[in-house]
């Protein structure tokens, strides 16, 4: 069992509004490199989004950030979604309804759209002011959201619409063959997973040992691991994510312990 002391993961500190403009804005960059080495058959590929496409999977990337820079989308897109994809979940309902305003827009225009609303649409929510943004409700429009570290627009803009992005990069690059290349700011991606995920912890105390360049290791809950997981960072933050598994997990300890901490997902 690894003995090596661990940060605490509830002590990550939550990323700085300044500090979110910019790993935001190196995600961006980030998932472009990556569509700038796609095939042109590559789009059509079926990814880890269940009935998604690549193509389609990007298509709900632009509306993210767009939604962020035109909000009027996110309600007429979540009403719509709501009416037309009644049997899916409010979220999942406007987030169909994003692929679905873009059927006819070519890969090449998708990537264009990305390379305009990306930034934009971070700005855009900048010139809100953040006392605003922390009290703007994201549950009226998706009940989903009262499950989220933090229920504000606020959150979705410096959190949530990063991971997102970030996610669907490693959904994009499992899908392809595309290799994932990780920089600085993925680590800050998985600590702020880490640190929802710990918010929320009442499992038992764990050690995570996370390898590659996005990872590192830190501990949930206090006093002696009581469970050891060692993973590739980004294997663990697929699994979070309740996608399939890619990559191998290690677990040590009492198998009921085990079942609790691999039972954990943190919503992206």
């Amino acid at each position: 069992m690894v003995t090596t002391a661990a940060a605490l993961a509830l002590d990550i500190p939550r990323t700085h509004p300044l500090r979110a403009r910019a790993v935001n804005a190196a995600e961006v960059r980030a998932m472009l490199a990556a569509l700038g080495r796609l095939a042109p058959g590559d789009w059509s590929l079926g990814t880890a989004c269940s009935g998604w496409t690549v193509r389609d999977m990007i298509s709900h990337v632009v509306g993210q950030y767009e939604e962020l820079a035109r909000p009027w989308l996110l309600v007429g897109r979540t009403v719509r979604g709501r009416r037309r994809y009644p049997e899916l979940l409010p979220l999942a309902a406007h987030n169909q309804y994003q692929v679905d305003a873009r059927r006819s827009a070519a890969p090449h225009a998708l990537v264009d759209e990305l390379t305009r609303f990306g930034p934009l649409g971070v700005h855009a929510v900048e010139r809100v002011p953040l006392a605003a943004r922390r009290r703007i409700r994201l549950s009226p429009l998706f009940p989903e959201a009262r499950g989220l570290a933090e229920n504000s627009m606020d959150y979705l803009a410096r959190v949530l619409i990063t991971r997102d992005t970030w996610m669907h990069r490693v959904d994009l690059c499992d899908a392809t063959g595309v290799e994932l290349v990780l920089r600085e700011h993925d680590k800050e991606v998985v600590g702020q997973v880490l640190l929802d995920l710990a918010l929320d912890w009442s499992g038992p105390p764990t050690f995570l040992d996370l390898s590659g360049p996005a990872g590192g290791r830190w501990s949930l809950g206090r006093g002696a691991p009581a469970v050891v997981v060692q993973a590739d960072a980004v294997t663990w933050m697929r699994h979070l994510s309740g996608r399939p598994p890619v990559g191998d997990i290690s677990c040590d300890g009492d198998p009921a312990d085990i079942a609790a901490v691999t039972g954990a997902r943190v919503m992206f």
